[in-house]
């Protein structure tokens, strides 16, 4: 089939490789405008546009798929698929039926669970065991339209949502193949997704990467694991300045420590929650970078029962 890939994070770049490895043809590209990253903050290609364009293959950055002239230049290609993996920009309905095959999506969760923007992020916070993929044809809703083929993936007990996320990149890159070769092949039945199950996922903002210490040791680090590594889990020192917080361990069995009083040893530093404590592994002070969490309550010479977001307390 000729194909139209609609991609722009690092996160679709194996589903791209794994076409261009495919019996398929990727005829061109469609990702998000160049945008500016870096300290030096210079415009810099999407991570999709960059692989396509090693290919040689015709790169499509518009703001907007609303624009005729846009929707033109795409029915143009002649495509019998669209396959899309976290493009970023909403394909409208006048587009949706323009490939034979239409938009085929590859989405990371089990479908009806977690639609929206962070499934993963979401999978993880919730405590999730099994998550997956599913690859689904794009239609009007949100991540509403008819699934084509799923698969389940564990979720480890100390995966990180970045860690998971490309674990899932790599065999829903898999999955996307197959499907695509079902559907020329005509072996593939649309399956419609179900009323029951429906959970939803929007993007997470930095405020959703607050820690909130008077939430149980479980749940806080079901919170930082699941904004690691973006937004970045993060907490307020005693002065209001913000100290970003790497994945954190669960100490149940310590139950002296009131919600975000700290206690710094040699070796650890432990911070008391709602039920137990954790343990913080690598912490990012202000204007400094990562370090182990010992190292950093050394040098900050923290008072005695020194309290972090004591602001946060009592919010939800």
């Amino acid at each position: 089939m000729r194909l139209l890939f609609a991609g722009s994070p690092a996160v679709a770049v194996p589903s791209l490789d794994a076409l261009l490895a495919s019996r398929h043809e990727v005829v061109a590209v469609l990702t998000r405008p160049d945008a500016r990253a870096g300290r030096g903050r210079t415009l810099a290609p999407s991570p999709v546009a960059a692989v396509a364009r090693e290919h040689g293959l015709p790169v499509l950055t518009p703001t907007t798929l609303r624009d005729p002239e846009v929707q033109a230049q795409v029915a143009a290609l002649g495509v019998d698929a669209a396959p899309v993996v976290a493009y970023g920009v909403l394909v409208p309905p006048a587009l949706l039926d323009v490939p034979a095959h239409g938009w085929v999506n590859l989405h990371f969760s089990l479908l009806p669970a977690w639609r929206g923007a962070a499934p993963v992020q979401h999978a993880v916070m919730a405590g999730d065991e099994v998550t997956g993929a599913s690859t689904f044809r794009l239609e009007a809703g949100l991540d509403t339209g008819p699934v084509l083929g799923t698969l389940t993936e564990t979720v480890r007990p100390r995966d990180t949502a970045g860690a998971l996320l490309d674990r899932l990149a790599v065999v829903g890159a898999e999955l996307l193949v197959r499907t695509l070769d079902a559907l020329e092949d005509g072996l593939l039945v649309p399956v419609a997704q179900p009323d029951e199950g429906v959970s939803h996922a929007p993007k997470l903002t930095v405020e959703d990467a607050r820690v909130r210490w008077d939430h149980p040791s479980l749940a806080v680090d079901r919170r930082v694991r699941g904004v690691t590594p973006a937004p970045g889990a993060w907490t307020t020192l005693p002065d209001g300045a913000r100290l970003g917080l790497g994945p954190v361990t669960p100490v149940p069995d310590v139950t002296d420590l009131a919600p975000g009083r700290l206690r710094a040893g040699k070796a650890e530093v432990l911070v008391g929650t709602a039920s137990g404590a954790v343990r913080l592994g690598e912490v990012t002070p202000p204007g400094k970078r990562a370090m182990a969490a010992a190292d950093w309550a050394r040098g900050a010479r923290l008072d005695e029962g020194t309290v972090l977001g004591a602001t946060t307390q009592g919010q939800r």
